[in-house]
């Protein structure tokens, strides 16, 4: 059996994702698993185009956006 986790996130996509977007962002904390996911693919789409943002969009699509959205409500209640 593999372990597929990183850093204890689901996986190295959500865990880069939620280093790379989110951390420390407190304007981010609260909220849900689609406005998170809404965000960063709406910065990816406006910031690349043809096959660096299809890349990209693919490697989103591996992101646990609830998992980031707990997390997130966690750091809001601490």
């Amino acid at each position: 059996m593999t372990d597929t986790t990183h850093n204890g996130w689901t996986n190295y996509a959500t865990w880069r994702i939620a280093l790379e977007c989110f951390d420390g962002m407190e304007s981010c904390r609260g909220m849900s698993a689609s406005d998170c996911e809404d965000v960063v693919t709406e910065h990816i789409e406006s910031q690349s185009q043809h096959l660096a943002r299809d890349y990209a969009l693919a490697f989103l699509a591996q992101v646990n956006w609830h998992e980031i959205a707990e997390h997130l409500a966690d750091e809001e209640a601490a």
